[in-house]
């Protein structure tokens, strides 16, 4: 059986090797073997993060590699390379018979029988729109799932650029004042919405009539057909639940409008039916059956699984003071720079690492940037990806997702307030109103497993550190979801106050949860 030899094989490359320490390899292993033996789909929470060096990953390599038919393996761009440049070659010389690996966005014929690498963007793309670039019944492995969601609207999504205002007017140039006329009504309409950080804003009614009207014109007693990204947008606005919003470049004076539905599970349950899939994700939610995250993916009834990070190893010290002001109050900011001196300071005279402090609201986070500029000089940076090696890190909660693989790991991650996403961004208003009209708990179902998530991802490179969390958000202390936002950090050690001799003797300093 696969799985016994895949436990085998990989036992005695982790020992040959002396590969990290990582204590659920073999058991991941059996699973993605079991699955591809049985062709039974899978859910995998690894509990670690999925970044770019996740080190989970050869938990599913072995067997993929040592299966005898084909496979399909879907990842980004950046783990593609890792993979091919480090993990795969590495195991290839370990393994006894070699098998065909291959990237693209298509497969290969009938005769291919190896393992396939392919983007979400491609793969996604073909389930969606039916183009037969990828067979049926082929297993079919996702890492990364935590994005999986957003891969999804990302590929639904359908936008009209300003390019494509001239194309219409070059596809019917005899209705070029009709189509300039629209568009100078809905520049006029977009760009009177007040300024936000955002830059985009969801249509409002007049908005969508000036379109219906273009499209009613151009469509009625005109034999021309519409260029196809216009008959694309169209159709997909048309859809029920779905979300229509502008996008603005002020300086230039343009605008773009985009399209996307407001949930992706009706789009991806016929996905889930077309071939057995291995899902691999870090954190995706706090249920070991993903309750929650299989209800917006539309995912059925599979087999789940669930690791947690390992308290020896992983384990983060957690400071969590009570009695701040809550971060909608007027005093917010001032305690805020206060905590913020108080640990800068602790970290200054131990003369420890990196010091992140994320801070989701972009006004107040360059106020706290330049603040803390002013008092600690060029330590202090806003989002760059080349602070010095004690230095400050300010920045927000998208760019420390992106950036913390390249970065070294913090010796102390500051998270000035929890990253629910904000009912100012006119696209999370707009998912909040869908759930509302469905009658849905749109804080349960969409808020609150958005801030999990970002929190999980957020953290792991100080577990690998062993390092110190400050958490200034006094709404885990007071609100009833507080004991989730614990869950999600766990393992963790609850410290009473950081100094300089926390940062000397990290291991070890925890007085318990």
């Amino acid at each position: 059986m696969i799985e016994v030899e895949v436990h085998q094989q990989l036992r005695a490359f982790l020992r040959e090797q002396g590969e990290p320490y990582w204590q659920h390899h073999l058991t991941m292993a059996r699973l993605v073997a079991r699955a591809l033996r049985l062709g039974r789909s899978a859910l995998i929470q690894a509990g670690a993060p999925s970044g770019y060096h996740g080190r989970y990953r050869l938990s599913y390599l072995m067997p993929l590699l040592l299966w005898e038919g084909s496979a399909i393996l879907v990842a980004t761009e950046a783990v593609q390379q890792r993979l091919l440049m480090v993990e795969i070659p590495r195991l290839q010389q370990w393994i006894p018979a070699q098998k065909e690996i291959r990237t693209g966005d298509r497969w290969l014929g009938e005769g291919f029988e190896g393992l396939l690498l392919t983007s979400p963007q491609s793969w996604l793309s073909d389930r969606f729109h039916g183009t037969g670039r990828f067979p049926q019944n082929i297993l079919t492995v996702i890492d990364g799932a935590d994005d999986l969601e957003q891969w999804a609207s990302d590929e639904l999504t359908v936008s009209l650029q300003p390019q494509d205002w001239e194309t219409l007017m070059q596809t019917y140039p005899q209705q070029a004042d009709l189509i300039r006329d629209a568009r100078v009504q809905l520049t006029r309409s977009i760009f009177q919405h007040p300024a936000n950080p955002y830059d985009r804003y969801l249509s409002e009614s007049s908005e969508e009539s000036i379109l219906g009207e273009l499209y009613y014109r151009l469509t009625t007693g005109i034999e021309q057909p519409l260029p196809t990204q216009w008959q694309v947008f169209w159709q997909s606005s048309q859809r029920v639940n779905q979300l229509q919003w502008a996008e603005v470049a002020r300086s230039q004076g343009q605008f773009s409008l985009l399209t996307a539905p407001a949930e992706v599970a009706n789009f991806l349950q016929p996905v889930w039916e077309q071939q057995p899939i291995v899902l691999i994700g870090g954190a995706l939610d706090l249920d070991t059956e993903a309750t929650i995250y299989r209800q917006r993916l539309g995912l059925p009834d599979l087999t789940c699984l669930k690791f947690s990070p390992d308290r020896q190893h992983e384990l983060i010290q957690l400071y969590l003071p009570d009695g701040l002001p809550m971060p909608n109050t007027p005093q917010f900011q001032p305690v805020l720079m206060q905590e913020l001196r108080a640990l800068l300071g602790a970290t200054q005279t131990a003369n420890q690492g990196l010091t992140v402090i994320l801070i989701g609201d972009t006004p107040l986070k360059a106020q706290v940037g330049s603040m803390l500029a002013a008092e600690f000089g060029s330590r202090v940076q806003v989002e760059r990806t080349c602070p010095d090696d004690h230095g400050i890190l300010v920045a927000g909660w998208d760019y420390w997702r992106t950036h913390q693989a390249v970065l070294p790991a913090p010796h102390l991650l500051v998270i000035a307030t929890l990253p629910f996403p904000s009912l100012e961004d006119p696209l999370v208003a707009g998912r909040v109103a869908h759930y509302k009209r469905s009658r849905q708990d749109w804080f349960r179902l969409f808020l609150l497993p958005e801030a999990l998530s970002e929190l999980q991802r957020a953290v792991a490179p100080v577990r690998d550190a062993q390092g110190v969390v400050a958490l200034l958000d006094n709404r885990v202390n007071h609100r009833s979801y507080g004991q989730q936002i614990l869950t999600s950090l766990s393992p963790l050690a609850r410290i009473n106050y950081v100094d300089a001799s926390l940062f000397a003797t990290l291991e070890g300093f925890g007085i318990g949860e």
